[in-house]
């Protein structure tokens, strides 16, 4: 950073604007590789310059842990990009399924800017160096995925994610179902695509909950297992 970093835009605005902030406050700031302690030396209407006073360190590698979760109602998905975000993966795609409620799809091409404020927002609180991808929502199937691809089953005889998960540390995908679940035609589908029915146990969860769920079990199991 060359012992100076300047914040501008929406971020600048809201430390000068809502939270007031102040020459000679300090502050954890990052320039996506590494986190720096920063003094703020002067604010103005479009953007807060910081003095760097030293280098905290090199950011920790997080889970690649990609949650692909079926549309549901708004405020709900929001909260899931929220606390998935404070989890630490590294990816949130929004799905569209066959039980999705209808324009559902539609809608959120203008709402995938506003899940994206709120993973940055949610990066800051829990001190990530940088959010989630958000992605455009997309079709389910035919959907590339790099790595374990796992889907959860609500049906009896999946194998639990604890178990399914891979020996050795590897990117992994897990795709959530909307309220009342999947059907058979995309069962079938996901199973020709790869994706391994898994489960979280015997207790039917909503959709934002499994997500949240099946995120925490993945990034603790990254955490436990060596590359």
């Amino acid at each position: 950073m060359d012992g100076e970093a300047v914040l501008a835009g929406e971020d600048a605005h809201h430390l000068a604007r809502v939270l007031r902030v102040e020459a000679g406050q300090q502050f954890e700031i990052s320039d996506g590789g590494t986190v720096y302690l920063g003094e703020v030396s002067a604010v103005s209407k479009s953007e807060v310059r910081f003095r760097v006073i030293e280098e905290l360190g090199a950011s920790v590698a997080l889970p690649q842990v990609a949650i692909y979760c079926a549309l549901i109602k708004f405020d709900r998905f929001e909260w899931m990009v929220e606390k998935a975000t404070e989890i630490g993966v590294a990816r949130i795609v929004p799905v569209d399924a066959a039980r999705s409620e209808q324009g559902l799809l539609a809608a959120a091409g203008k709402r995938v800017e506003r899940w994206r404020k709120i993973s940055r927002e949610s990066s800051q609180q829990s001190r990530r160096v940088s959010p989630p991808a958000v992605d455009e929502a997309r079709k389910l199937t035919g959907m590339k995925v790099e790595g374990a691809k796992f889907r959860l089953e609500e049906r009896p005889g999946a194998a639990l994610l604890g178990v399914a998960l891979p020996a050795k540390r590897e990117p992994v995908s897990i795709l959530i179902g909307p309220e009342g679940g999947w059907t058979d035609t995309e069962r079938t589908r996901l199973d020709q695509e790869g994706w391994v029915p898994v489960s979280l146990g015997a207790s039917i969860l909503r959709a934002e909950t499994a997500a949240i769920v099946a995120a925490g079990a993945a990034a603790q199991w990254w955490w436990g297992h060596e590359g």
